[in-house]
């Protein structure tokens, strides 16, 4: 049985989707960009600045579900200019306090993101035991 996740501690839904969903024991999250989930806004700034709050939204939505990042098994990134792997990378890595226990991962560039931001990421966690 699934169970719908959705928080106003994270970006609203912009689309017919939801923040995340619970099934099977995982979390699985939509897409998150780089909304002020205060203003529901795209934040200005750099790709530092916008994984900080893609980051950020995340976090919201796991505890929601009841998860956190450090339960994360796999990451998907949607980049738009690959140029910004090293800066998101910092910004990404600082987010995973035990790097021997990081999820794994796919980065790949595109074309465009919704609302032209920069970065967009989703992941599958599994739930707190």
């Amino acid at each position: 049985m699934k169970r719908i996740i959705l928080t106003p501690h994270a970006a609203a839904p912009i689309g017919p989707y939801n923040q995340a969903v619970v099934s099977g024991g995982l979390v699985y999250t939509s897409g998150q960009i780089a909304i002020d989930p205060a203003t529901g806004q795209v934040i200005s700034g750099d790709i530092r600045a916008q994984t900080t709050q893609v980051m950020k939204n995340l976090q919201a939505i796991l505890a929601a579900a009841g998860s956190g990042l450090d339960r994360v098994v796999k990451t998907t990134v949607f980049l738009k200019d690959m140029n910004e792997f090293a800066a998101l990378n910092e910004v990404y890595g600082s987010f995973f306090a035990d790097k021997a226990k990081a999820p794994a991962r796919s980065t790949v560039e595109v074309a465009r993101l919704p609302k032209d931001v920069r970065v967009e990421i989703e992941v599958v966690a599994e739930l707190d035991a």
